[in-house]
């Protein structure tokens, strides 16, 4: 019997181990976010009615969480600082779900008015009566090398992606303690975990969320009810880039390349939404190779070094070049 039993690990084993890296190679999220997809809650049932707050919900991530959450039946308050944009999102919204017009709030917001927040925040409250879940993802990404860049581009990205991050939370978050419970949601990036060239300023933003909202999840265990989650994704399909700062503050980014290599944003936003549903406080949301890369940068940071710096080098070289420093790891470099 005992023998039988061995015999049946010796083939058991080897094929669990095979399945699991088949599932691996071909993962779009970390192992935690995978299983919360496969065994846990939909989406669909456990955020139906919940009153969920969108910042930067005017194009990207933001927009495509508008429709799904609608989809899902949450109520929904759109921020961002482009009124009409967001109008635009509140009718796709309606004609897609069988939410009513009361159900959204459209609600102009700009992170860098920090004065502002508290009766921004006010307003939410009066009127639903609550907020359920804040999605953080308002903030502008970066394409410029370091030794080209005015310190007036990084002041900028502290102030909007950590700062304004920061004070909206701040207001948000008592209403939570009071109640007991609530989710609060922020849209990090790979960069917080590691760190890319001509993205120093807003890898150290994200950095900072980082740290920011871990040592915030430590305060709250007398709230186990409360949601700290972070979302790091890598490359998803979305304006981020043509938004970004450059060298100077009112400088445009000259190139823009194809996104199509990128993973679909609506793929993205599934996944965040599984997370929010599970509580799943960190999700790392990515395609192969990337995902890998995470995973290397975890548990091999020395191995990581020396594929970073590869790529960087690349990148930089690239970038210097005039070409889309992005698309170039995927496709045959085309000039601008």
């Amino acid at each position: 019997m005992d023998l039988s039993i061995l015999s049946a690990l010796f083939y058991l084993i080897p094929l669990y181990v095979l399945i699991n890296f088949l599932c691996f190679v071909f993962a779009d999220a970390d192992l935690t976010l995978l299983w919360a997809r496969l065994m846990g809650h939909r989406p669909e049932a456990k955020l139906k009615g919940l009153v969920v707050w969108v910042t930067g919900a005017s194009s990207g991530i933001g927009e495509e969480l508008a429709y799904q959450l609608a989809r899902c039946g949450s109520r929904l308050v759109l921020s961002a600082r482009r009124e009409d944009e967001l109008n635009r999102v509140k009718c796709n919204c309606l004609e897609n779900s069988n939410l009513k017009d009361e159900d959204i709030l459209v609600l102009p917001l700009d992170l860098l008015e920090r004065t502002s927040h508290e009766e921004k925040t006010k307003t939410v409250i009066q009127y639903f009566g609550q907020i359920d879940v804040l999605i953080n993802n308002g903030g502008r990404s970066q394409r410029s090398l370091f030794l080209e860049t005015s310190v007036d581009v990084y002041q900028a990205l502290m102030e909007l992606n950590y700062l304004g991050t920061v004070s909206i939370t701040k207001q948000v978050l008592p209403h939570m303690t009071r109640r007991g419970r609530g989710s609060i949601v922020t849209v990090s990036s790979v960069v917080g975990l590691t760190g890319a060239p001509l993205a120093t300023g807003y890898s150290a933003s994200k950095h900072a969320l980082q740290g920011f909202f871990k040592s915030l999840r430590t305060e709250l265990t007398d709230f186990p009810n409360i949601l700290i989650s972070i979302v790091c994704p890598g490359p998803v399909q979305s304006l981020i880039v043509n938004n970004a700062f450059t060298e100077e503050l009112s400088k445009p980014v000259a190139t823009v390349g194809n996104q199509e290599h990128k993973m679909p944003t609506s793929q993205c936003v599934r996944l965040m939404l599984v997370g929010i549903a599970n509580g799943v406080k960190e999700m790392w949301i990515a395609q192969q190779p990337f995902l890998l890369f995470y995973y290397t940068w975890q548990y091999a940071p020395t191995f990581a070094w020396s594929v970073t710096n590869l790529l960087g080098r690349k990148r930089v070289q690239n970038f210097k070049a005039g070409l889309d420093a992005d698309a170039a790891y995927f496709t045959k470099p085309k000039t601008s």
